[in-house]
Formats: C-alpha cells, sequence, structure tokens
C-alpha cells in the first residue's frame, strides 16, 4: 500500500475492522442481522487485514482501477489483493468487453455458502458450521430477514418436470424448468450442497442421506468459483441433468434464484437441512421462497391412503385426513410449494400437478429482483446513491429503466424513498407517453 492507503487503513483501526465490514454488507438489500455470532463468522472468513479491505468496497461491481483509488494503492497491488481476495470467494470476478469488475456477493445465495461449496483447510470447517447453525437456525433474525422482509422472494421452486402430464408439459414455460435452465448455461459449475456440509459439522447429519455434490451454480458465478479456488467445478450439460436426476431420485426440492433470465443457481434441497425449506415448516403459513405455477391436485378415488406422499413432503404440506380405516392425502395448498415430490412418489398415480389458477409473478433478472427487493425494504436510496459505488449514467440508467417498468404502486414507492425531482418528472413523462 502506498503511505495514503497505509494512513487511510490506520484510520480504520479506531474502528473495529469487523464492525466496519458488518456496515458494508448490510447496504446491500440482503443484509446479515449484527451479532454476536455473525462477528465471529467474519473473523472466521476474513482476517482483520481483509476486513478492512473489503469495508472500503463499492457496494457495485468495480474495477481493478477504482479499487486502487479507494484503497490509496497502486493498481498492480490492488490486483494482487482482489485475486486474493476472489481465491477466498469473498469476491467475484467476471470481464466485460475486456475489463476485469469484481463484486461482493452478498451473503446468501454469496460468501456464506460459497465458505462450505468445497472441502478446505485454510478454515475451520466444523468451527464454521457450529457457528453458521447458531446463526441462522437457533438465533433466526438472519433467517427471517433473508425469506420474509420483502415480498419479493430471493429464491423460487422448480416443479419437476418428470412429473407433468404431457399436457402440462406442453403448458410450462421454459424458465419453469430446471433443465432449461441447464441448457441454456454458458458455464455451469458443480459443487457440495452447503446447507448438509454445514448440518454435519454442526452435528445435525442430513436425515434421508441425500448427495451433497448437486449444488449447481450457472454463468459467471461458476466460472469465478471454478477458476478462483476450486469451490465449484466446471462441468457439462451431461454431467448437470445427472446431477438433477439424482436430486429428484432422493426426493430432494429444486430452488433457484428467483428470476426468469440468467439464474446464478439451483439448489437441490432437503427439508432436514435446508434453511429455506426449515423456514417453510418453522413459520407456515408464510412461505420463504415463491412457489412454482403448480399445485398437487389429489383424486380420491385412486388414493389407497398409503401415507407415503405425507412422508416425503418437505414441509409438512400433507397430512392424512379421515377416520383410522379411510383416510386419504390432503394437501395444505396454502403452504404448499408445488415442487411435485409427492407426485413423484405415489405409485398409484392419484395425484396429479395441475396449473394455478393465479400465475406467480417471476422477475425479469437480477437488477428487477434488486430493485423490487430495495424498494420493499426502503434501502432504493441505498442502492443508487452509494458514494462509494458509482455516479456513472448507465448505472443510473439501468435502475431507473427497471423503475419504469413497474406497476404504478412500486413506482410511487421508489419516488417516495428518492425524494427525487427528477424521478418525479420522469415518471410523469412515462404516463404521458
Amino acid at each position: 500500500m502506498t503511505e495514503e492507503g497505509s494512513e487511510r487503513m490506520g484510520h480504520l483501526t479506531t474502528k473495529d475492522a469487523y464492525k466496519s465490514l458488518e456496515e458494508r454488507i448490510n447496504w446491500f438489500t440482503q443484509g446479515a442481522p449484527a451479532s454476536e455470532t455473525l462477528y465471529k463468522i467474519l473473523q472466521v472468513l476474513y482476517t482483520e487485514e481483509e476486513a478492512k479491505w473489503v469495508a472500503l468496497l463499492p457496494v457495485r461491481p468495480f474495477t481493478i482501477k477504482r479499487a486502487a483509488r479507494v484503497w490509496g494503492t497502486t493498481e498492480a497491488k490492488a490486483e494482487k489483493v482482489l485475486d486474493h481476495l476472489c481465491e477466498k470467494a469473498l469476491l467475484v470476478d467476471s470481464e466485460y468487453h475486456g475489463i476485469r469488475k469484481f463484486v461482493m456477493p452478498p451473503p446468501m445465495a454469496g460468501f456464506i455458502e460459497f465458505a462450505l461449496m468445497r472441502t478446505r483447510g485454510d478454515i475451520d470447517q466444523k468451527y464454521l458450521g457450529e457457528l453458521y447453525y447458531q446463526y441462522m437456525n437457533v438465533e433466526e433474525d438472519f433467517v427471517k430477514d433473508l425469506f420474509f422482509a420483502t415480498e419479493t422472494r430471493l429464491g423460487r421452486v422448480y416443479v419437476q418436470e418428470p412429473v407433468l402430464t404431457n399436457d402440462k408439459t406442453n403448458h410450462i414455460l421454459d424458465y419453469e424448468r430446471a433443465s432449461h435452465i441447464i441448457e441454456e448455461a454458458e458455464y455451469i459449475g458443480l459443487g457440495l450442497c452447503y446447507c448438509r456440509h454445514k448440518m454435519y459439522h454442526a452435528g445435525h447429519p442430513c436425515e434421508i442421506d441425500a448427495p451433497w455434490d448437486v449444488c449447481l451454480t450457472f454463468g459467471n458465478v461458476a466460472r469465478s468459483l471454478a477458476e478462483n479456488g476450486g469451490y465449484a467445478r466446471l462441468i457439462d450439460k451431461a454431467e448437470a441433468m445427472d446431477a438433477l436426476e439424482r436430486s429428484y431420485e432422493s426426493n430432494l426440492v429444486q430452488i433457484g434464484e428467483n428470476v426468469r433470465e440468467n439464474p446464478a443457481f439451483i439448489c437441490n434441497c432437503c427439508g432436514c437441512c435446508c434453511e429455506a425449506l426449515q423456514a417453510a415448516r418453522k413459520f407456515s403459513p408464510m412461505q420463504p421462497v415463491a412457489t412454482t405455477n403448480y399445485i398437487p391436485k389429489i383424486s380420491l378415488d385412486k388414493c389407497v391412503g398409503c401415507g407415503k406422499c405425507a412422508k416425503v413432503c418437505p414441509i409438512l404440506a400433507i397430512e392424512m385426513a379421515g377416520d383410522s380405516k379411510k383416510k386419504k392425502a390432503e394437501v395444505d395448498t396454502e403452504i404448499c410449494l408445488g415442487c411435485g415430490v409427492c407426485a413423484r412418489n405415489c405409485l398409484v398415480k392419484a395425484i396429479e400437478m395441475e396449473r394455478r389458477p393465479v400465475q406467480v409473478i417471476t422477475p425479469v433478472n437480477s437488477t428487477h429482483r434488486f430493485v423490487l427487493q430495495a424498494i420493499e425494504k426502503g434501502t432504493l436510496q441505498n442502492l443508487v446513491f452509494d458514494n462509494q459505488a458509482f455516479a456513472n449514467h448507465r448505472a443510473m440508467a439501468a435502475v431507473f429503466g427497471t423503475i419504469l417498468k413497474l406497476p404504478p404502486m412500486k413506482q410511487a414507492l421508489a419516488s417516495k424513498q428518492f425524494k427525487s425531482v427528477y424521478l418525479d418528472r420522469l415518471l410523469s413523462l412515462h404516463k404521458k407517453r
């Protein structure tokens, strides 16, 4: 570091480095509530010096030149630090028109998970798994904020395609099919299931002994995780489909990023380990992830009352109702995610997946989701006016362009949060078109 950079770092020593990092993380729409456990987690993942570096970085993607300027050092030294942070999966890198950019991933799906997506010896993974369990499964504030703080959900469920009959298959949209996501992906990464890895170290191993090597990442995230530290392994489409098939056979639920275009991940989740499915059980009838556009319909004439569907339902949405001799399966449609695990396990084919009467709306892409969640959480101004992040017209135009496509109610909320004459004028002109 130059003298200027060292001085800047020196100023941070008067304030706890990890507190600064925590504040930086909470500039995200998705943050991490403060607690002593979070402090310990950050100490495992970041050295004190790394915490100081990252606390100064922009929220939005940035270049080596920008990092060098923020840190007060040369570009060569900044790139070395950035490479090191990528190798620890604390940053993700990309290249656009020959310019390398970096971004800090959010806590989830992000740096919290990446730390356990492979086995590694540079950190104590057992201790980290125990801390994760305490922070997410015992303290709960993080999980509540992650899954229930906004109407727009972080993740969404994919229906298990093999259970759809031919007439249902004809009506399923491309973005609703996990197989389509695999077919369209430029890069596909395969890593360990963070949830089952965490629960194993915390002393609560998976109850159904589901496979670990089924965590799928896509696009630039997959490439960056594979090339920097081997947190994922780049695979072809055939191996990705094999991971999907193995997940179907183990009655796992496919949960991916809640976007239509270029989702960054699809997790294959069990009800005993996955935080989202655990939250669905614990906080029922609130749903932590967006459902599929399907709902199981049970034919009471065909149902033999075996109860297998109730046993395999990952969120306990099916119960056996009726007298002891004539029990039939009954679905709680208010909490059902529409995954199709029950239909797959019905030996007498008494369960069919029907389209829901009301279509579930899915954000177009990550920017659309970020803006919606920021509006709903009241943090839109953070997304746009982060002094360290950006002030360029292209980034502002992307956000404003997304806002202009929102329903009037969301636009009004956005305008209120901005308190911006410029945005009010922009919306007014848009309405007149």
